[in-house]
């Protein structure tokens, strides 16, 4: 899965949360707190965690110094002189 494909769900999940909103407004039961505002606040968090999630991800699979199997292969590579 691709970046540009995980803000395609989120800017889904945000057009969900906006057709809720309108459902609920349209049968007469609002939250002060459910509002355009939000649900575009919501969106925007969560489009920029992404990103964030990736790169930590990214980081947490390539750092020798946390994963028992990466320790692993940092003694490999420094016997084979390539580290």
């Amino acid at each position: 899965m691709t970046i540009d494909k995980l803000k395609q769900y989120v800017a889904l999940l945000g057009g969900w949360l906006s057709a809720v909103l309108l459902f609920l407004g349209t049968i007469n039961i609002k939250f002060e707190w459910f509002t355009v505002s939000s649900i575009d606040a919501f969106v925007v968090v969560l489009g920029a965690s992404v990103p964030f999630i990736i790169a930590g991800y990214g980081v947490w699979k390539n750092t020798y110094l946390v994963r028992k199997k990466a320790k692993a292969q940092e003694n490999v590579l420094k016997r084979n002189g390539l580290k």
